[in-house]
C-alpha cells in the first residue's frame, strides 16, 4: 500500500477564492503546502486522503485568500500619522512633513516606524508592501523581523536629508541596502525616484540605466495633483508623463503612484507601454488630489494595483479598506456601476500589485508552485457581516481587516487568531509613543 505524501502544512476553509483562475470561488477546498510553497489545492475531502500533514488548520466560516499586496507605502510615517491633517499635499509636504523628516529621520525612526507599520498591515491581511523611503536596509530589517515580505525602494530624491546628501549618495546607499539584503528571500527592490518635481532629467537617465541594469521596477509618484502638472508645464514646458517618456521611464517596468490626472492620450501611453499604476484611493481623497481615471485605465488595459501610500496622508494602512473604496469610488467616476467587480477589486490588490512588482510567478494568486503568501477572513462570527451568500462580495464590500484572523507569508504563520506572533506589540506601543512625545514636544 502506497503512502500518503508528508506536507508541512494542509490548511482548510469553507470558500477559497485563488484569483487565478478569475472569478472562481471553491467551496470546502484546502491548500497543500510544504517548504513555503502551494502543493496543491484541492477538494478538502480529497486532500485528507492524498496527503499526511505535519500541521493542520481548519477555518469554519473562512474565506481564504492570498495575501494583499500593498503597491505603494512609505512605511516608517507610521509615527508620522496624524501630524499634519486637512492640508494641501504641498503645504502639507513643504510646511509639515520635510521639516519633520528632517528633524527625526534616522536608522532607528525607520526601523520603529516600519515594524509598527508592518505589524498594522499583517495583522489587516497584507503580506507584502513597497516602499518608498530613506534608510531601506533599516526598513528591511524591520520587515524581516516581522516575517513579512518587502519590496524596498532605491530612494532618490534632489535635496539633502539626514540620510543622504545628494542624488549620487542616495543611489549608492540605496545600492548598499540591496547587496546587504541580496540573501533574504522576502526582500527585493525597486528604484524609487520621488517624483518629476523632486528629480532631475539627469537622475532621471540613470535610474532607467540601473533599473535595466539589475533588473528592478521603477515607482514613482506621477500626475497625482493638477499643480503639480501646472507647475511642471511652466518649468518644463510638457506635462510630467510625457517628460519622463522622453527619459525613458515609460515600459513594463514603471509603477506610476497615484496617476490621478491624465488625459487620454497618457493612458493610451500608459496602457501601449504596459505600464502599471498604484491606486491610492483613500489618499487622494484625503489630500483632494481628485479621483483616477480607474475606468477608463482598466478598459484600456492598464494593470492597476492597490496602495496605502504612508500613514500620515491615510491615515491606516488598511488594503481590505482602500480595495472596497478602489471599488466604490470607481463606479462613481465612471458613471457605471459595473466598472469594477469584487473580483477584480481583489484581484488589484494581490496578482495585479504582483505583476506591477514584476512577482506574478511568486505570489498574488493561490496557485501550485507559488509562494504560501495567504490570508484567513472570518466571515460568519461577526453580526456585522451576517447573513452571507457570496464570500467575494461579502469580503470586498462587508468585511474589514478586523475580520482576518490568520497569515501566511511563505508557509510561515505570522497571524494567529488576530495575534502577531513574531512581534512584541506591547513593546512596540511604547516605542510608537515615546517617539510621539518626542516628535509632540517641537512640533
Amino acid at each position: 500500500m502506497q503512502s500518503t505524501p508528508e506536507i508541512d502544512l494542509l490548511v482548510e476553509a469553507d470558500w477559497l477564492l485563488p484569483v487565478e483562475p478569475a472569478d472562481v470561488v471553491l467551496e470546502n477546498h484546502a491548500v497543500a503546502i510544504d517548504g513555503g510553497r502551494i502543493v496543491e489545492v484541492l477538494p478538502t475531502n480529497d486532500a485528507a486522503q492524498r496527503f499526511s500533514p505535519r500541521s493542520r488548520k481548519r477555518l469554519d466560516g473562512h474565506v481564504l485568500i492570498p495575501g494583499l499586496i500593498n503597491l505603494h507605502t512609505h512605511a516608517a510615517m507610521a509615527l508620522f500619522r496624524g501630524l499634519a491633517d486637512d492640508l494641501a499635499l504641498m503645504d502639507w509636504l513643504s510646511n509639515h512633513i520635510w521639516p519633520a523628516e528632517g528633524r527625526y529621520i534616522s536608522e532607528q525612526f525607520i526601523y520603529d516606524g516600519t515594524l509598527l507599520a508592518c505589524a498594522e498591515m499583517l495583522k489587516g491581511g497584507v503580506t507584502c508592501f513597497n516602499d518608498m523611503y530613506f534608510f531601506p536596509e533599516q526598513a528591511g530589517r524591520a520587515a524581516l523581523d516581522a516575517g513579512m515580505r518587502a519590496c524596498l525602494g532605491i530612494v532618490l530624491i534632489e535635496f539633502p536629508t539626514p540620510y543622504a546628501s545628494d542624488a549620487q549618495d542616495y543611489l549608492r546607499k540605496g545600492i548598499a541596502a540591496r547587496d546587504s539584503l541580496k540573501g533574504e528571500e522576502l526582500m527585493s527592490f525597486c528604484m524609487a525616484p520621488h517624483a518629476p518635481y523632486t528629480v532631475s532629467d539627469a537622475s532621471f537617465e540613470q535610474v532607467v540605466t540601473l533599473a535595466e541594469q539589475l533588473d528592478l521596477p521603477i515607482h514613482v509618484h506621477l500626475h497625482e495633483t493638477e499643480n503639480e502638472i501646472t507647475d511642471h508645464l511652466k518649468q518644463y514646458g510638457v506635462r510630467p508623463l510625457e517628460r519622463v517618456q522622453r527619459l525613458g521611464l515609460l515600459g513594463p517596468r514603471l509603477i506610476a503612484v497615484h496617476a490621478v490626472h491624465l488625459d487620454d492620450m497618457e493612458i493610451a501611453r500608459l496602457a501601449a507601454q504596459g505600464c502599471s499604476v498604484a491606486h491610492c484611493p483613500a489618499s487622494n481623497l484625503k489630500l483632494a488630489s481628485g479621483f483616477a481615471r480607474v475606468g477608463d485605465l482598466l478598459e484600456a488595459g492598464v494593470n492597476i494595483g492597490i496602495g496605502t501610500d504612508g500613514a500620515a496622508s491615510n491615515n491606516r494602512l488598511d488594503i481590505l479598506g482602500e480595495l472596497r473604496l478602489a471599488a466604490l469610488v470607481s463606479k462613481t467616476e465612471s458613471g457605471n456601476a459595473e466598472t469594477m467587480s469584487a473580483h477584480a477589486a481583489l484581484r488589484m490588490a494581490t496578482l495585479d500589485g504582483a505583476k506591477a512588482l514584476g512577482m506574478d510567478q511568486h505570489i498574488g494568486s493561490i496557485k501550485p508552485d507559488k509562494y504560501a503568501d495567504l490570508t484567513a477572513v472570518n466571515l460568519a462570527d461577526a453580526l456585522e457581516l451576517a447573513p452571507w451568500y457570496d464570500p467575494a462580495s461579502h469580503l470586498v464590500y462587508a468585511a474589514g481587516r478586523e475580520h482576518v484572523t490568520h497569515v501566511w507569508v511563505q508557509g510561515e504563520e505570522v497571524v494567529t487568531n488576530g495575534h502577531i506572533n513574531d512581534v512584541d506589540q506591547q513593546q512596540l506601543l511604547a516605542k510608537a509613543r515615546s517617539w510621539q512625545r518626542q516628535i509632540a514636544a517641537t512640533d
